[in-house]
């Protein structure tokens, strides 16, 4: 594996950076380092906030890695701070990437903003859930640009979006890193396809240098195509799109669930030959996401279980919102739209993911440890956020001036359900919160391994 020796220069980080603090260090580092370093404003957020590109050395390929494509995720943001700072010194380890470097460290600046409560302290999944945000599909960055497939067709991409299309068409980038994480599990990967010259030895490798597990549970969703343990084919929304027709009943519009674009890698590979790249981290890791040790109950059984508890979290979130649903003050909020969102699309994901668990024979395999650990206790992680959207919700409604005993009546209920989550999860899980230089470490290895044999290959 190489780059390796880089490790020892990535700051030991004790927290995550603010979109104004990343933005400052962006233009510190266009003026410290004119002769290597330009910075520009590409285009401007939704509400007006400038989207800056730092612009790094004059190589032959293009190359282009952004983070924040959801907003709950700046570990790739604190990659591409510690990242740039290398390119920008000329550092001589980096010599042999002939890249030109294109830099965004927060492309989806708002929705970043309004998760930074938790960036000093995410030591616990509570202060995380408590200050989380993640928007509706329609309204995220990495699943906004254009398809037309059957009967979906969605041509609205974000102003975000539209930067990242721009700079795709121009620069014909042959190395893209859209920089996601997820919040807890193991490390695993996506890609365009397979370069070969044993890249999926080093991804399978890396994490374990930092003592981290790969992801051995359940996949993202049922439809992803294994290359290899914990690195999987990336895809576009045609794949979910086709899923989706599968699963739901005779007659339910797929596109009536699906209601967003399709992905940053479908998109440059139709204006492009570029590879894409999505290296997926945890902040949290528990010992048995990687188990695998075989359990005697089926894998179709605890996903049963866990299908059973999602339509229950439904439900009781859809009378919390109920209560609440003449008193919102602002449609426009991002946290309405999150929450509108899932309560008007889950019914018909619920119900394609009930076929699919009952349709599917390989589920009746003995289930594994990580398996069962993804459906018993992560699948209660990911409830503890949507429970943290929906009272941030109802207490932005009572900042507006909404109908104060209503309000609180519903947040009563709120915080009950979100209090019996986190407490369960406390009881339950052995986590500890990784270190964010550790993270860090993983995705920049991971890009920078990718780019030399894919450098090679031109």
């Amino acid at each position: 594996m190489l780059f390796k020796e880089l490790i020892q220069d990535v700051p030991e980080y004790k927290r995550f950076f603010t979109v104004s603090e990343m933005d400052e260090r962006s233009k510190a580092l266009a003026e410290k380092y004119p002769d290597r370093v330009k910075i520009h404003c590409a285009g401007y957020s939704r509400k007006g906030e400038p989207i800056y590109v730092l612009q790094i050395g004059k190589g032959k390929h293009n190359a282009l890695l952004f983070g924040c494509p959801h907003p709950n995720e700046p570990i790739g943001a604190m990659m591409l701070d510690a990242l740039s700072e290398l390119l920008a010194k000329d550092d001589p380890r980096l010599r042999d990437l002939d890249y030109t470097w294109y830099l965004i460290k927060v492309i989806d600046i708002d929705g970043t903003k309004l998760n930074e409560k938790w960036f000093a302290d995410s030591s616990s999944i509570r202060k995380y859930a408590e200050n989380f945000y993640r928007p509706a599909g329609y309204q995220q960055v990495e699943w906004t640009f254009p398809i037309e497939y059957k009967t979906l067709k969605f041509e609205k991409p974000l102003p975000e979006t539209q930067v990242l299309m721009d700079l795709i068409r121009e620069k014909k980038p042959i190395f893209m890193y859209s920089l996601h994480n997820s919040g807890f599990g193991g490390v695993y990967y996506y890609v365009s396809k397979d370069l070969g010259q044993g890249l999926f030895k080093d991804f399978q490798e890396l994490p374990g240098l930092f003592k981290l597990p790969l992801n051995l549970g359940e996949p993202e969703a049922p439809f992803l195509k294994k290359l290899e343990p914990a690195i999987f084919q990336l895809f576009g929304m045609k794949e979910e799109y086709d899923y989706m027709e599968k699963h739901l009943p005779e007659g339910v519009d797929p596109a009536t669930i699906i209601r967003a674009g399709t992905s940053s890698d479908d998109y440059a590979s139709s204006v492009a030959d570029t590879f894409s790249l999505v290296c997926e981290m945890p902040y949290y890791y528990d010992a048995r996401v990687d188990d695998q040790t075989l359990l005697p109950e089926t894998r179709q059984h605890y996903l049963k279980e866990s299908l059973s508890h999602s339509k229950s979290r439904y439900e009781a979130m859809k009378q919390i919102y109920d209560l609440v649903a003449g008193e919102i003050k602002d449609k426009d909020s991002g946290f309405y739209h999150a929450i509108a969102n899932y309560l008007e699309t889950m019914p018909g994901s619920l119900q394609a993911t009930e076929n699919w668990i009952e349709t599917d024979e390989t589920l009746k395999k003995p289930a594994s440890v990580a398996e069962m650990f993804d459906n018993t206790y992560a699948t209660r992680f990911y409830e503890s956020l949507s429970l943290g959207i929906l009272r941030r919700f109802i207490d932005e409604n009572i900042g507006l001036g909404g109908n104060k005993d209503i309000l609180e009546k519903a947040k009563k209920k709120a915080d009950e359900l979100f209090e019996a989550t986190i407490e369960f999860l406390e009881k339950n899980l052995r986590y500890h919160a990784i270190p964010i230089k550790d993270l860090v470490c993983v995705q920049m290895l991971a890009g920078l391994n990718t780019m030399a044999v894919l450098q090679q290959k031109e």
